[in-house]
Parts: C-alpha cells; sequence; structure tokens
C-alpha cells in the first residue's frame, strides 16, 4: 500500500513538471486579461502620473492632478472627478492601480474599472485605500467639473453649474459657457448663460474689442455682479519712478508730492519702499540717538548745549551715521531733492487703456441710474414709515379731533393690540390664522378698554386738558406696569406668516419687505373704512355733528356722551389693530407704545387735529422727513428725531393748525 502511494505521488510531480509550461501562460494570460486594458487605458495613465499628488492631496499641490483629468478630453474624466469628489476612488495597495468601488453584502468592496465601467471582482477592504480629498481639494474639483456639468440634461446640474462659475470664476470657463449656449433649450438658462458669459469676457477675452463690447452692453445695469466685474477693470496702485513713468503702463492720473491726493511725508514712503531713497527717522528718535551717543558733555564731538535746533541736531546725526554708530537717515534737503526727482502716480491694474476707459464710462452711468434707483428705494422706506405712522395715529385723530382728548395711553392700546396677538398665536399655532383671528379680537378688546376708560375716567374731565393729560398719562404708567407683571420685560415674539417673510426685490437696490407691504395695504384698508364709517354710516353722521356742534347735535336728538364712547372706543380699537401690525417687525414689550406716542402726536398735529386727510398728509411728510433726514446723517437716528421735531416746531408756527385745518370744536371754532 505503500509501495502504491510512493508511485501515485511520483506521476502526479511528473504532471505538474511537464504541464507547467503549457499551463502556466495560459493561467498567466486569464489572470491579466482583465486589467490589461486597464492597466494601459489613457486614463489610468494620467492618474498613475499623478499617483502621488493624489495620494497625498492637499489644496495647494492637487491642482495640477485635477487639470490633467479636466482637460484629458477623455470620456471618463467626469466619472472620475464625480467619484473622487464623493470619495468613491479606491487605489489597490498591491499594484497601486485606481478603481470605483460599491459595497458587496461580503462586508469587502467590488472594484469597478475606471475606463470600461466593468465589474473586475472582489476586494478586501483591507487591500484597498479610499482616497477621501478634504474639503478645499472637492471644492477645487467641483470647480474642474463645471464644464462637464454646463450641458448635464438636468436642468437643476446646469444651473448649479452656473452658480459654481459665478462664485469662483476661471479663464477656462469662458470657453466652455460659450460652447453651452447654443445647446441651450431653457430660456432662463440660456439668458443666466449668457449674461454669465458676458461677464467672463470682461475678466479674460484676450481680443480688447470684445471685452469692450461686453462692458458697454452693461451701461446702465443694477445687477451687483456687473459692478463686481468692472471695479478691478479700474482700480489703481500708487506708483513711483525717476523721471517719467513706464510707456507701457496705464497711468490713471499723476500726483504731486504735498498735494491733498498726495502728502509729502506718504510721497517719500514710496520712495523709501522702492529703494529710491534712505528712510528718515522721526524727530523723537534723532534725539534718542544723540543722547545715546553723549561723551563728557559733546556728541561727536559737537557740545550738548549747542543742539537747541533742527540744523544743529542733523550735524550731530550726520557726523554719527559718518562714524556707523547710528543708522543712516535723509536730511530735508535730501528729500526735497528726492521728492523732485522723482514722478508719482496711480496706474490701473488693467493695462489696456480702452478698456479702463470703456469700464469707467459704465460704471459712471451705473452709478447714475443706482442714484435714481436708491431715490426710489429711499421713498419706498418714506412711505412704508409713513403707512406705520398712519397706523398708529388714526386712532388718536379720532379722539383728539372729535372730543379733544390728550390721551397719552394711546400708546397703550397699541401695546395691548400687540399682546393680544402674542396671546393668540400660543393658542393658534397656525401664524396665517393666528393673524386673521388677532385682528378683530385685538380691535374687540382695546374697542372694550376704550369705552371702560372713557366712562370711567375720561368722561369727569371734559374739557379739562391738564387733568385729561395727567390721569391718561398715569393710566398708561399703570398699564405698562400690568404688561410686566403678567408677561414679564422680555420682548415676546408675533411672528408673521411665512408668506410675508423675505421682501420684493425690483432690482439689486430697490427692495421693500412684505410685511411693510402688508401695513401699507392695511393702512389703505383702514382708510377707506374710516371714510366709509364717517360717510356712509349714521355713526359717522352724529361723529361729524358732535365734532361741529355738540349743542345743536345734541337738540336734534343725538348722544353726544354715547357718541364721544364709541369714538373714544373706535379710535383705541384701531390703535389695538395697529398694534398686531407693528408686532409683526418690531419687538412686543411693555414699551412698545411709547416708542409711537410721540410720533403719533406730531402726526396729528402737523396733519390737521381731527381730519382724517391732515392726519394721513402728516404721517407722509412726517415719514419722508425722517428718511430723508436719516439719509443725510446716516447711523444717528437720535439726531434725525431732534432734527424733524425742530422742523415741526417750525412749521406749526407758520400753520398752527397743520396741513388740513380743521372746523369745529377741536380747531377751537
Amino acid at each position: 500500500m505503500r509501495l502504491y502511494s510512493v508511485l501515485f505521488a511520483c506521476l502526479v510531480l511528473v504532471a505538474v513538471v511537464f504541464a507547467g509550461p503549457v499551463a502556466g501562460p495560459a493561467l498567466a494570460q486569464s489572470a491579466t486579461a482583465g486589467s490589461s486594458s486597464d492597466q494601459t487605458s489613457p486614463i489610468q495613465i494620467i492618474l498613475q502620473e499623478n499617483r502621488w499628488l493624489i495620494e497625498k492631496s492637499s489644496r495647494r499641490t492637487i491642482g495640477p492632478a485635477i487639470a490633467a483629468v479636466a482637460t484629458s478630453g477623455l470620456p471618463q474624466a467626469r466619472s472620475v472627478l464625480e467619484r473622487w469628489q464623493d470619495r468613491a476612488l479606491y487605489l489597490r495597495k498591491s499594484d497601486g492601480r485606481f478603481f470605483f468601488a460599491e459595497a458587496s453584502g461580503a462586508g469587502g468592496e467590488r472594484l469597478i474599472d475606471i475606463a470600461t465601467g466593468a465589474d473586475t471582482g472582489p476586494a478586501t477592504r483591507q487591500e484597498l485605500e479610499q482616497l477621501r480629498p478634504n474639503s478645499g481639494v472637492r471644492a477645487l474639483i467641483g470647480a474642474a467639473l463645471v464644464p462637464f456639468q454646463l450641458t448635464d440634461p438636468d436642468p437643476a446640474v446646469r444651473s448649479g453649474a452656473l452658480d459654481a462659475i459665478a462664485r469662483d470664476a476661471a479663464p477656462g470657463h469662458l470657453e466652455a459657457l460659450r460652447g453651452a449656449i447654443a445647446t441651450e433649450t431653457d430660456p432662463g438658462l440660456r439668458a443666466r448663460k449668457e449674461r454669465l458669459e458676458r461677464l467672463l469676457t470682461i475678466a479674460y477675452a484676450p481680443d480688447p474689442a470684445d471685452r469692450i463690447a461686453a462692458i458697454e452692453s452693461f451701461a446702465g445695469d443694477l445687477g451687483v455682479d456687473v459692478r463686481a466685474a468692472l471695479n478691478p477693470l479700474v482700480a489703481t496702485t500708487r506708483a513711483v519712478a525717476p523721471g517719467a513713468p513706464p510707456g507701457d503702463e496705464n497711468i490713471a492720473r499723476r500726483l504731486s508730492p504735498g498735494s491733498d491726493a498726495l502728502p509729502a511725508a506718504e510721497a517719500y514712503r514710496l520712495l523709501v519702499e522702492a529703494g529710491l531713497a534712505r528712510p528718515r527717522i522721526s524727530a523723537a528718535d534723532k534725539r534718542n540717538a544723540l543722547a545715546a551717543h553723549i561723551e563728557n558733555g559733546t556728541v561727536a564731538g559737537l557740545p550738548v548745549a549747542g543742539l537747541d535746533s533742527d540744523e544743529a541736531r542733523d550735524r550731530a546725526y550726520a557726523a554719527l551715521e559718518d562714524q556707523g554708530l547710528v543708522p543712516p537717515t535723509a536730511t530735508e534737503a535730501e528729500v526735497q531733492a528726492a521728492l523732485d526727482a522723482h514722478v508719482f502716480y496711480d496706474r490701473y491694474a488693467e493695462p489696456d487703456p480702452s478698456v479702463t476707459a470703456a469700464a469707467e464710462a459704465a460704471l459712471d452711468a451705473i452709478a447714475f441710474k443706482v442714484g435714481l434707483n436708491q431715490a426710489v428705494n429711499l421713498s419706498l422706506d418714506a412711505l412704508s414709515l409713513a403707512s406705520i405712522y398712519f397706523l398708529a395715529a388714526i386712532g388718536l385723530a379720532i379722539t383728539f379731533g372729535v372730543m379733544g382728548v390728550i390721551n397719552m395711553a394711546h400708546g397703550e392700546f397699541i401695546m395691548m393690540g400687540a399682546y393680544t396677538g402674542y396671546v393668540v398665536q400660543q393658542i393658534v399655532p397656525d401664524y396665517t390664522l393666528s393673524i386673521l383671528i388677532a385682528l378683530p379680537l385685538a380691535f374687540a378688546v382695546t374697542f372694550a378698554a376704550g369705552v371702560a376708560m372713557e366712562r370711567l375716567v375720561i368722561r369727569w374731565l371734559y374739557n379739562r386738558p391738564l387733568e385729561t393729560l395727567l390721569a391718561t398719562f398715569g393710566i398708561s404708567v399703570a398699564l405698562q406696569q400690568l404688561a410686566r407683571n403678567i408677561f414679564g420685560t422680555q420682548a415676546r415674539p408675533l411672528t408673521s406668516p411665512a408668506w410675508l417673510d423675505g421682501a420684493l426685490h425690483l432690482n439689486d437696490v430697490v427692495s421693500i419687505s412684505y410685511i411693510r407691504i402688508a401695513i401699507f395695504v392695511l393702512a389703505l384698508l383702514f382708510l377707506a373704512l374710516f371714510l366709509f364709517i364717517m360717510r356712509r354710516t349714521r355713526l359717522g353722521l352724529e361723529i361729524r355733528a358732535v365734532t361741529q356742534n355738540p349743542r345743536m347735535a345734541a337738540s336734534m336728538g343725538i348722544d353726544p356722551d354715547r357718541i364721544n364712547m364709541l369714538t373714544f372706543g373706535l379710535g383705541s380699537g384701531i390703535a389695538g389693530v395697529a398694534g398686531v401690525a407693528i408686532g409683526l417687525y418690531a419687538k412686543v414689550t411693555s414699551e412698545l407704545g411709547q416708542d409711537y406716542i410721540v410720533q403719533s402726536f406730531m402726526t396729528v398735529v402737523v396733519g390737521g387735529v381731527g381730519n382724517i386727510w391732515g392726519t394721513l398728509m402728516g404721517a407722509t411728510m412726517i415719514g419722508f422727513l425722517q428718511k430723508g433726514i436719516e439719509w443725510l446723517n446716516p447711523g444717528n437716528t437720535l439726531a434725525a428725531q431732534t432734527y424733524m421735531i425742530l422742523f415741526i416746531i417750525l412749521f406749526i408756527q407758520i400753520r398752527p393748525r397743520g396741513i388740513v385745518a380743521l372746523r369745529g370744536r377741536a380747531a377751537g371754532d
């Protein structure tokens, strides 16, 4: 048995020896068949040539490797960059080849040929090195992908590519963008591509005529991107040259040392920085240097007592300089001679004068149009502020005009309305529905509070303005403290609905928030409602009758006390609605009303006491006046308020009854 085993082993050994030369090449061929095409594929060769950069990638060094792939023109370039960016590119440690990889069920990875996309078999994670580019490298890869994405079938991808170019444009994007315009089917994306192509033409086109044409096409365009493209063309740097400026420089202006544009000290500093003159030291440093070299009452052989003038100190310092004891410095005569021997100028960063001339002309046209649009934007701001003041003052105009009551607690009714809106939002989480509920509820709450205040306090103080003012001021303080006790001192949020978020942008200069638009519309609605009540209802007829002649109205069967009560309640209710509107953008605190009580009184007095049209005109005038003063004196709201009050005082001296004078009791007739 043992003999048969030995013979069998010998036969197997002989078979292996004779079969080896035949089977070996076949096995080797089959082992390399799956990789030979990939090993010699152009994309694999490029990656192999840049293997060290890819493995040790950083934002500073990876550029050549990314550029080699992106500019190769190979069909696999985009997929390699995308997989690399997504950290799906792997390096096999055994042979240094690059693969795509997908997770397999066995806990390893399945390798994908980067050239053909074929499955090349499994590999364990220990056999592979995953390439993990950091955020900086991924950003560079993303920039390299932009030209590929410009022609992607997905509009969202093309839009993202345009956003990427707008954020970080490069010279190579220009031709890719031009090539992508002709194939663009989406009108919006085509317009964006054409605009971006013109912007890149300004920055990177080699032909000055193309750049000038692109610049001129943007004359008067208000886009921030246009100004960002044009401003570098007219940017200047200060330079100095001996004799005359170089002939190949695009000079913006020549400067004279000692002028406002170029002080002499700055001019000499330019000479020193350019290595064209010796530095100067300050007088204090010169004195310190002389003091440090006093020996036996002398400095460089000159008596200390004689160093009582600048000339003497200069001579002593020069002597020390000759001995090498102090740093060299320039004298006044040397400074002046150096300034006279050199020319100073500002030069454009853009070397072509025709391009800078076109850019300056375009920027001048843009600046003029920006100024006009800023005036429009300022007017919209003033109009929105006027609508806020009108809402805050309309209730006061009613009570003050009809009843002659100086209600210092009017601001607290605004505050009560804002807190009513806040409470409603705590119960009704839907912001749109809560605002719709809060507006009438705020009117009801403040109407009831106004009626109670009139019945309990105001009715006993008619025709006693000082006592009325003091009483309503006391009520104002009490209501503020009550609000603090209930809601605390922290500001409470009154959140606007989502559809009021953001702003309406007419262009890059003119915009107005949707909340301001809503308040403006609300002010118009209340104006229309007030006019309807006053002119189309019996209550309005009775209010007008009491306003003009209360005794005659009483003789006609109208109850003045009832009209006073309803009028005061109506004015208070409108203040509550104004509080909801104001609370949507202002902080809701117990002091909210105090921020508007002064403006409300000014609006009523300037417009004309008790006249709704006068209140509207007064609010408009104060809104425009305040915004105009703030524009002339930006960042100083207190000064704007002061100037506005002074102007109103002067205005009242000219028109003591306001813009629209009222007939009747409130006017003193």
